[in-house]
C-alpha cells in the first residue's frame, strides 16, 4: 500500500488557506447580524449566495477536486459576498425601512434654562414657561381678571387719602391726574381728566365714621369747583357719609357724593367710578 509523502508546502497552504476561510467566516457571520438587523432585504441576498455555493461544494465530492481548489473557490465565493454586504450597509436607506414615528408624537421645545439642551412649562423639565396644549373649546389666550385694590383708608393720613384717591383715578382710565391739594387749594385735592375728555375735580375727606360731611363743606367747595376750577364733574369723596343738608345741596349744585361705601365699591371694583354718576342735570352717586 502506497502511503502519500509529508508535503510542508502544501500542508501549509491548505491552513493557510483554512485559516483564511475561518476568519472570512467570523467576518461574514458578523456581517450576516447586521446585515439581518439593519438591512433584512440583504440577508435575502447573502442567503442565495450561500445557496449558490453549495453545488460548487457537492461537486467537489463528485468530481474529486482538490482542498486547496476547493478552499480557494469558497473563500472567492465568501469575499464576494462579504464585499457586496459591506457596499451594501454603506448605501442610503431604502423606502421604507425608516423607523416610524408616531404622528401623535410631538417633541416638546427646550426652555432657555434646561441644562439639557438650552422656556421653562421643563419642557416639562422647563424652567419659567410651560408648554400650552390647546384643546377644542378652550380659549386661545386667556385674559387675567383685573386685580381689586383694597385698601385700609382709615390707615391713612390726609395726604396718603388724596394719593391713593388719585392712584384709583389713574388705574381706571383718567389722564393728567394731579394731587393739588393744600394751603390756598380751594376745595381741590385733586384734578384730572376723566376718560371722556371732561374736566374732573375732587375733594378728599378722611373722615371718621362719627364725623360726617355737612353742607357747610359742600357750600364751600360749590363755590369754588365750578367757578375757579372749571370742573365739569365735581366730586365729594369721603371715608364716612354725608349729612342730609349736605346731599340736599350737593344734588342743587350738580355735586357727586362719594360716601365710604361707594368709595371702597370703586376701589374693589364692585361699583362705578364716581364720574359715570353724574352725566348731567344735577345727578349725583
Amino acid at each position: 500500500m502506497n502511503r502519500r509523502s509529508f508535503d510542508l508546502r502544501s500542508t501549509a497552504l491548505f491552513f493557510g488557506l483554512l485559516g483564511a476561510v475561518i476568519a472570512l467566516l467570523g467576518l461574514a457571520a458578523r456581517t450576516a447580524i447586521r446585515v439581518v438587523e439593519y438591512r433584512p432585504a440583504w440577508a435575502v441576498v447573502l442567503g442565495v449566495l450561500a445557496v449558490a455555493t453549495a453545488p460548487a461544494l457537492r461537486g467537489r465530492r463528485r468530481n474529486r477536486i482538490s482542498v486547496a481548489r476547493t478552499v480557494r473557490e469558497a473563500t472567492a465565493a465568501l469575499d464576494e459576498a462579504t464585499r457586496t454586504a459591506i457596499d451594501a450597509l454603506d448605501e442610503p436607506s431604502l423606502p421604507g425601512l425608516e423607523p416610524a414615528v408616531s404622528p401623535t408624537a410631538v417633541a416638546a421645545p427646550l426652555a432657555p434654562d434646561d441644562p439639557a439642551g438650552a422656556d421653562g412649562p421643563a419642557a416639562d423639565h422647563r424652567g419659567a414657561e410651560a408648554t400650552v396644549i390647546l384643546t377644542p373649546g378652550m380659549p386661545d389666550a386667556v385674559t387675567a381678571a383685573p386685580t381689586a385694590e383694597v385698601v385700609d383708608y382709615d390707615a391713612l393720613g390726609p395726604d396718603e387719602f388724596e394719593q391713593a384717591i388719585a392712584a384709583l383715578c389713574e388705574r381706571d382710565g383718567c389722564a393728567g391726574v394731579e394731587v393739588v391739594g393744600g394751603a390756598g387749594d380751594l376745595g381741590a385735592d385733586v384734578v384730572a381728566t376723566a376718560p371722556d375728555g371732561r374736566r374732573l375735580v375732587i375733594q378728599c375727606k378722611r373722615y371718621g365714621d362719627g364725623n360726617r360731611v355737612g353742607s357747610q363743606d359742600l357750600q364751600r367747595f360749590g363755590g369754588t369747583c365750578f367757578a375757579v376750577h372749571g370742573a365739569d364733574i365735581a366730586v365729594v369723596v369721603t371715608t364716612s357719609g354725608f349729612t342730609a343738608p349736605a346731599r340736599e345741596y350737593a344734588e342743587q349744585c350738580g355735586i357727586v357724593c362719594w360716601d365710604r361705601e361707594d368709595l371702597e365699591a370703586w376701589g374693589e371694583r364692585t361699583g362705578p367710578e364716581p364720574w359715570r354718576a353724574h352725566t348731567g342735570g344735577g345727578e349725583t352717586g
